[in-house]
């Protein structure tokens, strides 16, 4: 179970790095064309959801990676668990803003995202 959930891990921080360098670097007309709800959100919203991808992304694989432990409740992977959870709460914002646009082509990767970041999150937490 470790290896699969590093394995995830590994690809969501990868995912959520470049997604999140994207949003915080890249003008936002650049970025209307690949992700048109960007123009649904106002620019700091875009780049505060960038920047909490950017965190989700290293608190997927560093603390765990360092060695830094937070085992409140007995359990040594609470800081993982919790930037797991927060990029799951990403996503279940990411999917009724996809609806209201009517952009349901999007939404499985939503939906995938979502179920991998709470897998992450439940394995760290200490329920699988």
């Amino acid at each position: 179970m470790e290896v699969t959930t590093w394995v995830v891990s590994g690809v969501l921080a990868a995912l959520y790095l470049t997604a999140g360098t994207l949003k915080t670097t890249q003008p936002l007309e650049k970025l209307a064309g690949p992700m048109p709800w960007t123009t649904s959100l106002t620019p700091m919203q875009v780049r505060l959801l960038g920047t909490a991808e950017l965190l989700g992304a290293v608190g997927l694989v560093l603390p765990k990676l360092l060695g830094v432990v937070d085992d409140r409740g007995g359990v040594d992977g609470i800081l993982t668990g919790l930037a797991a959870t927060g990029l799951a709460l990403i996503q279940l914002g990411a999917i009724p803003l996809h609806l209201r646009r009517g952009e349901p082509a999007v939404l499985p990767m939503n939906v995938v995202l979502l179920v991998a970041a709470g897998f992450v999150a439940m394995a760290r937490f200490g329920w699988l």
